[in-house]
């Protein structure tokens, strides 16, 4: 078989085995034929968490953790946010090239007129309470848009999937902003086809008496590199989500609030709020030296820094970071700032942090911009979810595309009891419970 396979030997009986490398990975089903017995089920792996293993093939995202490298379809990280478009992004992440200028121009038409949406889902919205969160109403709100378009399970026909992925990028900022006006008790601000996305957006978040809403250009830049950035980023928790929910062949609306709900946790899209949360508590700049020391014994745990991936500088904060410095220039600048650079310099040059290569991770700097441009804690991680509809929608394409997928079904180690008889209940011992 030459050199690209595994050779096993099974110590319980003595058999060796030769198992095909393909692509740097082995097939967990080649394990199966691993038994002790002909009765034997085989040989599983155990990998809580997916710390090892790949679930799909794709072409989407690469990322490189140890050199802090981040590509979509082999474009830079870098250089898409400093010359490109959140739109002109997503139509390379759902298409797998570039649009030219005619294909864009298409492309933003088709979003910008499907961003309405039916009126009845405003009474829907109107039926949460006024401090419902906004991830919660989001949620409700994404998979609300299944049944006013009952033909998105025809999943297998293209042209269905498209116009689908189509509403669901356009109409996700539109339930998006009424989240947010609905929270505060403020009518509803209607999407405006003459703005950006991203302006369109900001437009429906702060409309209020004006003809016309006018967002402020470098905000509106800002906010574009802010979804750029978060737009996809491989097979995270809320992107395994849609696809394991996709793989059952449910409709795109279904799929995609899986992903927002995952994206509703703490650990996944709430982080960046756990980050303003431990600035707050450490209090001023003076107070830092102290919460390190605080961090080292495992007295306090350092928000921000790490990342499953990233061993490196994530490529995003860098990026971030940057641009803070205009955003800040055109809003009043965040007081907790000073603390997150001096925390930062402090963490990047102790050795205790670095050689555990925890570095800035996007979420460090990310809740500061929103912070400083007006945001609620609360709608931090409905911003996520609005770009990272177009990776979920891509990342589901694939997966409907991808012959080898079937319904997500993980295995398990069952270490339960064995069998075991039925007791009456009067003749059960108390004493004998667990």
């Amino acid at each position: 078989m030459g050199k690209e396979s595994l050779s096993i030997t099974d110590n319980r009986t003595g058999k060796a085995y030769e198992v095909p490398i393909e692509h740097g990975a082995i097939r967990g089903m080649d394990l199966r034929k691993i038994k002790v017995s002909d009765d034997d089920f085989g040989l599983m792996s155990y990998d809580p968490a997916f710390m090892n293993t790949a679930s799909c093939r794709s072409t989407i995202t690469f990322i490189d953790g140890d050199k802090g490298i981040l590509h979509y379809r082999g474009y830079p990280i870098e250089q898409l946010s400093e010359q490109s478009t959140y739109l002109e992004v997503a139509y390379l992440l759902l298409h797998g090239e570039l649009p030219t200028a005619d294909q864009l121009s298409d492309w933003a038409w088709k979003i910008t007129h499907h961003t309405w949406i039916h009126e009845n889902l405003k009474k829907f919205m109107d039926g949460f309470h006024h401090d419902a969160h906004p991830m919660g109403m989001l949620v409700s709100g994404v998979a609300a848009l299944s049944p006013f378009y009952p033909e998105a399970k025809n999943g297998t026909d293209a042209e269905t999937r498209q116009l689908q992925i189509v509403r669901l990028i356009a109409k996700m900022p539109t339930l998006a902003a009424f989240t947010y006006r609905h929270s505060l008790g403020m009518p509803y601000a209607y999407p405006d086809n003459d703005l950006s996305y991203t302006g369109n957006f900001l437009n429906m978040l702060w409309k209020t008496t004006e003809a016309q809403y006018k967002p402020d250009p470098v905000l509106e830049k800002a906010l574009e590199v802010l979804f750029i950035l978060h737009a996809d980023h491989e097979q995270n928790c809320s992107t395994n989500a849609v696809r394991s929910v996709g793989s059952s062949q449910v409709d795109p609306y279904c799929a995609v609030a899986a992903g927002v709900a995952a994206l509703y946790g703490p650990l996944h899209g709430g982080a960046n709020e756990e980050v303003l949360k431990m600035l707050q508590a450490i209090g001023s700049k003076d107070k830092i030296p102290e919460f390190v020391k605080q961090v080292k014994e495992g007295k306090a745990k350092l928000m921000g820094f790490g990342h499953r991936v990233y061993k490196n500088y994530d490529p995003r904060a860098k990026i971030i970071k940057r641009m803070a410095d205009e955003v800040f220039a055109v809003t009043r600048p965040n007081p907790l700032l000073p603390m997150a650079l001096e925390l930062e310099r402090i963490a990047l040059q102790d050795d205790y942090f670095v050689s555990r290569k925890l570095y800035p991770n996007v979420d460090f700097y990310s809740g500061l911009i929103y912070q400083a441009m007006g945001f609620p804690v609360a709608m931090f991680p409905v911003l996520f979810a609005i770009p990272r509809t177009s990776g979920w929608l891509a990342q589901w394409q694939e997966m409907r595309a991808d012959a080898e997928q079937k319904i997500a079904r993980p295995r398990q180690l069952y270490l339960g009891s064995a069998l075991r008889d039925y007791v009456p209940i009067a003749s059960r011992n108390s004493e004998e419970e667990p």
